[in-house]
């Protein structure tokens, strides 16, 4: 339970941002005992390797906070930010062999699948967020909204290491939070279609 509890949580973190959930597991697993890579997953505690996620989360924290450019990076990280669910959650079935539960193990696509299916999810609310957000306020809402994603992502991932069980507060909000912004997107987008005499649908 534990284990599915830390993967739901940190792939819900990279579907916020990719590269922060990785630099978190990589970083911990280093200096700590609180995450314990499973076989084949070695490369993700590498200095180098977490150096290299480091440099990308720079650019993807520059780029994310600039409008227009924003949308064009979200839609790079349609493939980027699943595949970053899927390496978080499935990194977890050390986990799950500590629970002494194999299901995990003996079924590694679940934890790859799972991981993808919520981090794209969080990723499509985002993306669609963005560019209304954008508009409504001439630019200068995405470097504060995208602060916001990224201080979410790490404390996201914080959570799902240390206090997996309050990962079930924090979807209940997130989905709160999607649900919301989902209806914003829809208003925008018929506010558009009325503006220039198109049909809503």
């Amino acid at each position: 339970m534990l284990a599915a509890l830390t993967g739901a949580g940190l792939s819900t973190a990279a579907g916020l941002n990719a590269y922060i959930p990785l630099l978190v597991v990589g970083v911990l697993s280093n200096v700590t005992d609180a995450v314990k890579l499973p076989d084949g997953y070695a490369w993700l505690s590498n200095w180098g390797v977490l150096a290299v996620i480091a440099v990308l989360l720079l650019a993807e924290m520059v780029l994310d906070k600039v409008p227009a450019v924003d949308s064009v990076n979200d839609a790079i990280q349609t493939v980027v930010r699943p595949a970053s669910g899927g390496v978080v959650f499935s990194a977890t079935s050390a986990a799950a062999e500590l629970e002494n539960s194999t299901w995990m193990t003996e079924n590694p696509w679940a934890g790859w699948l799972l991981g993808i299916v919520l981090a794209l999810a969080v990723h499509a609310v985002k993306a669609a967020a963005r560019p209304v957000v954008n508009a409504g306020t001439a630019g200068v809402g995405a470097p504060v909204l995208s602060t916001v994603e990224d201080a979410g992502s790490l404390g996201m991932s914080l959570i799902a290491v240390f206090t997996p069980i309050l990962v079930i507060v924090a979807l209940l909000l997130l989905a709160g939070l999607a649900w919301w912004l989902i209806r914003k997107v829809r208003r925008f987008r018929a506010r558009r279609r009325a503006a220039r005499g198109q049909p809503a649908g």
